[in-house]
């Protein structure tokens, strides 16, 4: 004798070796042998073998209509063996009765199981409903099917396309799209971003970095809300003061400027003049959230994206011929002795008879143009030979300030690098395309117009955060507490020294049209120059407020984005450079040991790091010559093999870069893999969100 019978919900069928009142002792085909309650047996039969009684219910159960069998079933509950007699014929053999088990079984949008071998029909609407529900679902799949048999051809349907960054980066695993996707790079053996690259979804390499930080940061676009930009207050005193900035001609809001009152004197007032949005915008109106929202403007080459909008930023700028509110900070200074004797903030309006522009002025300001009366430069405008001894007090007054500072960080400060300066050709101002040909030009780090300002926004910075901590008003501080390896820069709100700067505290406040938290600190700074004692009162954060804590927070979070595009930015320009220049080989330095006897190079004339093979032992600090390979513009990345050594091992010794400034971008990454969330070899029943690496591999 035979049974049938169901286990873990399987269909299994074995010789009956013995028999107890509650269960059987049944041994299967391949000889293992197993316990089954009784009431798991579902039908005894002499014949034929179990093997072939479960292949003969398997074609019956194919053959059986399940529209048909769901009219034969009755109302209420029944067994299989009854629904078989009603389908077949009042004799139906053991045959077509397992037949109906099997169909019924694996049928429950038609019958729901109501106990071993027991059924009941689904209603008519339910049934329906998971009708339409399996046919959506085998539609999907065709729909699954064929975009990836599109996509293997090189042909990107327009609904991938469309969802393209989501698809790679924030993906709905369950979607149509990403499983087209999967499906597609699993057939080809293609990495799904060569896959989509192949199929024209990703058409521009540009577009697809610019497209991705939109995604990233700004889902909603870069456009503003339509807003009221507030207008400044109108009782503000003019000050008796004739300004000027100090910025790169690219450069539209206009955060600071200097004056100088009293040369010749011997007393000299230097007047720190900032934008002052703070004293129009209100904390937590729509203006403040848009600030909020952003908290930085973004920059790239040939373009950026504000952090307030235009018609704001056009009232506080501190453009020249106008007098626009701002936050003065006005240091009194022993002409001689270059002592500061005093310091007092002011609110009020400051005219601004000029913009001076270090890219078009730099190589006429230079340090023997500023220190010796004698030198000459025809080329000068007269503006900038008016203001020539307030720039040369200004650049002796820069290097002493400077001088102290070093003395506090106990050691000097160092530039052993240039800073680069892009410049696109053809868009005008508007967003690249990818294709402009771009120039790249560097510019002396400590340059004396840009040592002049670096060192007027130190003295404001810290003067400000000694005044926000004198008043007991918090602020958003940046600190470092030593120069040790490995101690990073740390934002905050408390007032604690910066050991890489070289100063007691250091509140950033002099971009508050271009930074958030320098609009927060402005609010407070003014709550104390109109309150006093009393600021801590008046001011829009208090201690320990979480507010401000959010603040910090959101503004490294996405000042560490920014910076991160704004870097692959450039690298991506930089790329095109050597594309557009037909450059082959550069000269590069070597400055780090790298993977797979590896070195990692910074070439000479550009801005670009990248890892080297060809070479073997070379230190720190060698000069090699670099034959590129090949360029990839979607990860940004580019390798070379060392041609040869251009310097002697005595020379890079001693050209090797010494202490922290030298050292400091010497962790930057190289490009390489990009993170994306496309998992080609996850399963469907473990899918999850976890992210994976797209290096080149599927």
């Amino acid at each position: 004798m035979h049974a049938l019978f169901e286990e873990a919900g399987k269909f299994l069928a074995g010789r009956i070796l013995s028999e107890a009142e509650s269960s059987a002792q049944i041994e299967l085909d391949s000889g293992k042998r197993v316990k089954v309650k009784a009431a798991h047996l579902l039908i005894r039969f002499e014949k034929p073998a179990p093997a072939e009684m479960l292949a003969q219910a398997q074609a019956v159960a194919a053959s059986i209509e399940l529209d048909l069998a769901w009219e034969f079933a009755p109302e209420d509950e029944f067994g299989f063996a009854d629904l078989a007699r009603d389908y077949f014929s009042e004799n139906a053999t053991l045959v077509q009765q397992a037949g109906a088990l099997f169909a019924l079984y694996e049928a429950p949008h038609y019958f729901r199981r109501a106990g071993k071998g027991r059924f009941k029909k689904a209603p008519a609407e339910i049934l329906q409903q998971a009708l339409a529900a399996i046919e959506k679902k085998k539609l999907v799949l065709q729909q699954i099917a064929d975009w990836a048999e599109q996509l293997g051809r090189g042909e990107c349907p327009q609904p991938i396309r469309e969802q393209l960054y989501k698809i790679l980066f924030r993906p709905d695993k369950n979607a149509p799209e990403y499983k087209a996707v999967v499906e597609a790079s699993r057939a080809t053996h293609l990495p799904p971003l060569d896959l989509l690259q192949r199929a024209g979804a990703i058409d521009s390499a540009y577009q697809f970095h610019w497209k991705r930080f939109l995604f990233d940061n700004f889902p909603k676009g870069t456009g503003f809300a339509a807003i009221t930009a507030p207008q400044p207050p109108e009782d503000l005193p003019l000050a008796p003061v004739q300004a000027y900035s100090i910025d790169d001609s690219q450069t539209t809001e206009i955060d600071d400027a200097l004056s100088v009152q009293g040369l010749g004197t011997g007393t000299v007032v230097l007047g720190i003049h900032i934008a002052a949005p703070g004293l129009a915008i209100v904390p937590g109106t729509p203006l403040d959230q848009l600030g909020r929202n952003r908290l930085s403007t973004v920059y790239m080459p040939g373009y950026k994206i504000t952090m307030l909008p235009d018609e704001v930023v056009k009232i506080y700028t501190l453009d020249e011929g106008r007098a626009n509110p701002a936050v003065s900070l006005y240091v009194t200074i022993d002409e001689a002795t270059l002592e500061v004797t005093g310091t007092e903030t002011r609110l009020e309006r400051v005219p601004v008879a000029a913009n001076l522009r270090h890219d078009q002025l730099d190589h006429i300001v230079t340090e023997a143009w500023l220190t010796d009366p004698a030198v000459q430069a025809p080329e000068a405008p007269q503006r900038l030979l008016e203001l020539r001894g307030q720039l040369s007090f200004l650049y002796r007054l820069a290097q002493s300030l400077k001088a102290q500072r070093e003395v506090v960080r106990g050691k000097p400060e160092t530039f052993n690098r240039p800073d680069y300066n892009f410049r696109l050709t053809g868009n005008d101002g508007a967003e690249p395309q990818g294709r402009e040909t771009v120039s790249i030009t560097t510019r002396r780090r400590g340059a004396p117009l840009d040592l002049i300002v670096a060192e007027a926004a130190i003295v404001a910075n810290s003067t400000w955060g000694g005044l926000l901590a004198d008043h007991g008003v918090p602020g958003i501080y940046r600190s470092q507490a030593s120069l040790a390896p490995g101690v990073k820069v740390r934002m905050g709100t408390k007032a604690l020294p910066h050991a890489g700067i070289g100063v007691k505290s250091y509140a950033w406040a002099t971009s508050p049209l271009r930074r958030y938290v320098d609009l927060v600190n402005q609010w407070q700074i003014i709550a104390c120059v109109r309150h006093g004692k009393t600021a801590a009162l008046a001011a829009p954060f208090k201690p320990k407020d979480a507010d401000l804590f959010s603040v910090i927070s959101s503004f490294d979070a996405a000042y560490s984005a920014y910076n991160g595009y704004q870097a692959g930015m450039e690298r991506f320009w930089t790329l095109q450079y050597l594309q557009q220049n037909e450059i082959t080989e550069i000269e590069a330095t070597v400055f780090k040991e790298g993977p797979g006897g590896s070195f990692l190079v910074r070439a000479d004339t550009l801005p670009l790091v990248l890892p080297v093979l060809g070479a073997q032992n070379l230190p720190r600090g060698a000069r090699v010559r670099v034959k590129l390979g090949e360029i990839d513009e979607i990860t940004l990345d580019v390798n070379g093999t060392v041609l040869e050594r251009l310097d002697s091992p005595a020379d890079s010794a001693e050209a090797a870069p010494q202490g922290d400034e030298a050292g400091e971008d010497d962790e930057e990454a190289v490009a390489g893999p990009i993170a994306i969330a496309v998992d080609v070899n996850e399963t469907e029943a473990g899918a999850s969100a976890s992210a994976s690496t797209d290096n080149r591999a599927p």
